[in-house]
């Protein structure tokens, strides 16, 4: 399997296909690079070079104890793209993903991103603070912690046949499949990561990331998402990126680029070449 090592040793699985301007995806947690099959493939037929990983703990790469974090996601991320040489590249993360694109443009992309877009993403502040008031109060991430070490095989089934993809809406039919693949890359991927990761997801504040971004970033965001709630992420992430462009997607999901792929990837691909 190809995979690029880190300073601390970490083994980071990546796909690589294609040829042209590289897109890079980063993924949601606690999932895998294969949760961005529907962009690799529609991307590598339009004449990009796709890129995906699996972050550290999840999916194929080293199941290590430590570093599950936002610093170490973008150095992680930062190692990828400078062992690939990627230049002029387009960033595209999902919730956690999103946080973690930020975070790497910030702190190391200067001079190698063209572009970034940001989907369903935790940016700014997903916690509850005196600062953020409009978040979620730290006991939803209690449970979530509480849930992941107590069962959760159970768990990745709850989360993604019911708030993820908006399958507990009326009218909205479960498709088993998408619940299933969510189920098995969760799966794939190591407790201890998960668990952490959901300290480094909920609170960080990526309030002074975003305000450090030149690039263009497009902001996307489903107004039904039960994951991360629309009014307090999107809107703030554009209004303090310096070159930030908001488009909402009115009854969208969290796992929008999935269970919309079309119209996600067609704007991405609008964004992209625009």
């Amino acid at each position: 399997m190809p995979v690029v090592t880190t300073k601390d040793g970490v083994e980071i699985f990546y796909k690589d296909w294609g040829e042209g301007q590289p897109i890079v995806f980063s993924h949601g947690w606690p999932l895998s690079a294969d949760d961005w099959d529907p962009q690799m493939m529609f991307f590598r037929s339009q004449g990009f070079r796709v890129i995906a990983h699996d972050r550290r703990g999840h999916g194929r790469s080293s199941q290590v104890d430590g570093g599950h974090d936002m610093d170490h996601y973008a150095d992680d991320l930062a190692a990828l793209t400078e062992h690939l040489d990627l230049r002029d590249a387009v960033h595209v993360g999902h919730s956690t993903g999103g946080g973690e694109v930020v975070h790497y443009i910030a702190r190391h992309g200067a001079g190698r991103v063209a572009k970034a877009a940001i989907i369903a993403a935790v940016p700014p502040l997903m916690m509850k603070t005196d600062a953020n008031p409009g978040g979620l109060p730290k006991e939803v991430f209690d449970d979530f912690q509480a849930q992941v070490a107590g069962n959760r095989a159970q768990f990745y089934y709850d989360v993604p046949a019911g708030p993820f993809y908006g399958f507990n809406r009326e009218g909205r039919e479960a498709q088993p499949g998408i619940v299933w693949n969510w189920w098995r890359q969760g799966m794939m991927g190591g407790a201890k990561a998960h668990y952490d990761g959901i300290v480094a997801f909920s609170q960080t504040d990526f309030t002074e990331d975003l305000k450090a971004i030149e690039v263009p970033v497009l902001v996307m965001h489903g107004d039904d998402d039960q994951i991360v709630p629309y009014a307090d992420s999107a809107p703030l992430s554009a209004e303090l990126l310096p070159n930030g462009i908001l488009k909402t997607y009115p009854g969208f999901p969290h796992g929008m680029p999935t269970v919309e792929a079309e119209t996600i990837n067609a704007d991405l691909l609008e964004f992209i070449r625009g």
